[in-house]
C-alpha cells in the first residue's frame, strides 16, 4: 500500500487554481524531490497536503490508507505527516526542548516525564552532532538560517513521520551547511518514512539516495525520472526539462 497517493489534486487559493491536477504516489522508504522554478505550484502542493487553511483542494489524497482530506492539520500530523517550512515562525519564550516535548506528547499520544523526554532528546541531538544547549534557546529566536534549518531536521529526528514533507530546506544555506543537512537527513532516513523534498539544487540530494525526481511547472508535474534527473537540470536548467516535458 501506498504511504502517499494523490490522484488530479488540484489547490486553491480563493478562486485561484495554483496546483492544476497532481497525481503523486510515495511509498514507505522512497524520497521524491520536486525541483522547479519560483512560482511553479511547490511549496503550495506541500502546505496544501499538510492541511493550510488558505487552501482548498480538489481531487483525492490518501495518506497511509486514510482519506487525507477528510483530517485536520493536527490530525494529520498525529498520524505522522510531517512539514518543515521554508520560513520556520519564531516563538517568543518558548524553548526548543519544551516545544518538541509537548509536540512528542500529541505525535505519539502519551506524556513523558521531563527526565525521560530529556534522555530521548539528547540521544537524538548525540545522531546529529547537535550540542544539548541549542535546545534550551527560545525556537527560532535569533537563529541564523542554518540554525533554523538544523531545528527543523531536530524535529524531524524527534517526531519520527511516517512522511517528511521538506520545503526548501536549503534556502539561503552555504555549501558546507547544505552539505550538514544532507548528512543529517541520510543519517534519520527509516526504511518506513516517506520523504518528499522541495527544492531548487541538487546539491542537498548528494549522499542521499533519491528515487524519484520531478519537474513542476504552471502547477503540473511535467517530467519525472530517477535521481540522476535532479543533476541534468543542474547541468542544463529548466529550459531542457520544458523541452523534453510529457504532453498533456
Amino acid at each position: 500500500m501506498a504511504l502517499l497517493e494523490t490522484k488530479n489534486l488540484k489547490v486553491y487559493a480563493g478562486e485561484t487554481e495554483i496546483v492544476k491536477g497532481v497525481s503523486l504516489t510515495v511509498q514507505p522508504g522512497e524520497v521524491h524531490v520536486i525541483m522547479g522554478q519560483n512560482g511553479s505550484g511547490k511549496s503550495t502542493l506541500l502546505n496544501a497536503l499538510a492541511g493550510h487553511p488558505k487552501y482548498s483542494v480538489k481531487g483525492s489524497a490518501e495518506f497511509d490508507g486514510k482519506n487525507l482530506l477528510a483530517l485536520k492539520p493536527h490530525e494529520r500530523a498525529r498520524a505522522g505527516m510531517f512539514l518543515a517550512f521554508q520560513s520556520p515562525n519564531e516563538i517568543s519564550g518558548v524553548t526548543l526542548s519544551a516545544f518538541l516535548r509537548r509536540a512528542y506528547a500529541a505525535r505519539f499520544g502519551k506524556e513523558v516525564s521531563v527526565a525521560e523526554f530529556e534522555k530521548i532528546l539528547r540521544d537524538k541531538m548525540k545522531l546529529l552532532g547537535m550540542e544539548p544547549s541549542f535546545a534550551e534557546r527560545g525556537v527560532n529566536e535569533g537563529f541564523s538560517g542554518g540554525e533554523k534549518k538544523r531545528s527543523e531536521i531536530l524535529q524531524l529526528a524527534v517526531l519520527e513521520p511516517r512522511l517528511a514533507l521538506l520545503d526548501e530546506l536549503d534556502s539561503g544555506l552555504d555549501v558546507d551547511a547544505l552539505s550538514k543537512i544532507a548528512q543529517t537527513l541520510a543519517l534519520i532516513r527509516k526504511k518506513e518514512t516517506g520523504i518528499v523534498i522541495v527544492t531548487h539544487y541538487a546539491r542537498i540530494l548528494k549522499g542521499l539516495h533519491v528515487d524519484k525526481v520531478h519537474v513542476m511547472k504552471d502547477g503540473k508535474i511535467i517530467l519525472s525520472g530517477d535521481g540522476r534527473l535532479a543533476n541534468k537540470l543542474e547541468e542544463q536548467g529548466y529550459a531542457w526539462a520544458y523541452k523534453n516535458a510529457i504532453e498533456d
